[in-house]
């Protein structure tokens, strides 16, 4: 018996009427489940990632739970990086964490690059496992960009300013794009492992690139994720872009060839519909809506939706992730609300 996939999600994202509104949230697997949490207590996330079975369990924890549309891949941006030589490790309250930063062009030099059946197995198999017989939705792989890699790589964590990442941009253009070409060539080639191994949708996570504004975008970025989406549009999957506070760059991002844009929560649809975005929206309820009561809620819920299905090419999701403090009861009532008010429509 071959097994039916509901694939409202991969219609929505390409542009088709659907007969509702399919809805999946950014770090949904993981963050505020009482079953994640205590995995957490036994493994680190690499920990986690390293054992197909295990991985495949909470990326499918919140299909089960919430009733969400598509799931995606539990892992993390960084999870490609150990292979081409950044020494990375995932601190609790901080975040990603480099030992090695890039501070000069022959610290590029030394990166190499990525195979990803030999380098990342266990992601790939995790893949297969889901794809092959655990999931009743799309899967979404993802990876991140390379700016916000790079963001991390020199600044050897998490920054609120990004000024090492910013002064080599701007004072040392050959290491910078020789950066830019390795960390593109490792993007798609991580990229296309997983859709080969069986994601149905991929997801580039800039999430950082909002610091930069649009001129600089045009002229340090934008010919690296145009290659990297040209490169991917030959899979024959959704391509979806997210970044967080990328508001004015999103004239550029409606240039790139990406099938999905993903708001955060300081850009309406209409917004963005009126300045002419044509391609597919994703989000953007902010998540901090969801730790107040239900009326506001379902309120917020209700006009983005309005908003969303004034045209075909909408999907549901926060501006942001799913964070630590969300009841999972409320993310499963939320997807229930925006199933039932969509459908109505």
């Amino acid at each position: 018996m071959v097994r039916k996939i509901n694939d409202t999600m991969i219609k929505a994202f390409r542009g088709e009427k659907t007969d509702y509104t399919p809805v999946w949230y950014m770090r949904q697997a993981g963050r505020s489940q009482k079953e994640y949490r205590e995995l957490k207590e036994k493994y680190s996330l690499f920990e986690i990632t390293h054992q197909p079975e295990l991985c495949a369990y909470v990326t499918r924890l919140p299909v089960e739970q919430y009733g969400v549309d598509a799931a995606i891949l539990y892992k993390d941006i960084m999870s490609p990086l150990p292979a081409i030589g950044v020494d990375v490790d995932i601190k609790s309250g901080i975040g990603p964490v480099i030992d090695n930063p890039i501070r000069s062009y022959s610290d590029v030099e030394k990166l190499g690059t990525i195979d990803p059946e030999s380098d990342v197995p266990y992601v790939l198999e995790t893949i297969r496992l889901l794809a092959e017989e655990q999931l009743d939705v799309p899967l979404i792989g993802f990876t991140g960009a390379p700016f916000t890699l790079a963001s991390y790589m020199v600044e050897g964590g998490p920054s609120k300013n990004y000024h090492k990442t910013k002064a080599m941009m701007y004072s040392d253009e050959r290491t910078w794009f020789t950066l830019m070409d390795k960390l593109g060539d490792m993007t798609i080639n991580y990229a296309k492992s997983q859709i080969k191994a069986g994601a149905k949708a991929l997801q580039i996570f800039d999430s950082w690139v909002g610091t930069l504004n649009q001129a600089d975008y045009r002229y340090y970025i934008k010919p690296v994720m145009t290659r990297i989406f040209t490169e991917l549009q030959s899979e024959g999957v959704p391509l979806i872009l997210f970044g967080v506070g990328a508001r004015h760059l999103i004239l550029e991002w409606n240039d790139l060839p990406v099938d999905v844009l993903g708001l955060d929560w300081r850009m309406s649809i209409t917004e963005a519909r009126n300045q002419g975005i044509t391609k597919t929206l994703q989000g953007n309820l902010d998540p901090a809506i969801l730790l107040s009561d239900w009326q506001v809620i379902e309120q917020r819920t209700k006009a983005i939706l309005d908003e969303g299905q004034s045209q075909p090419g909408y999907v549901f999701n926060l501006g942001h992730g799913v964070t630590p403090e969300i009841d999972p009861a409320v993310l499963k009532k939320l997807t229930e609300f925006i199933h039932t008010y969509s459908a109505k429509k």
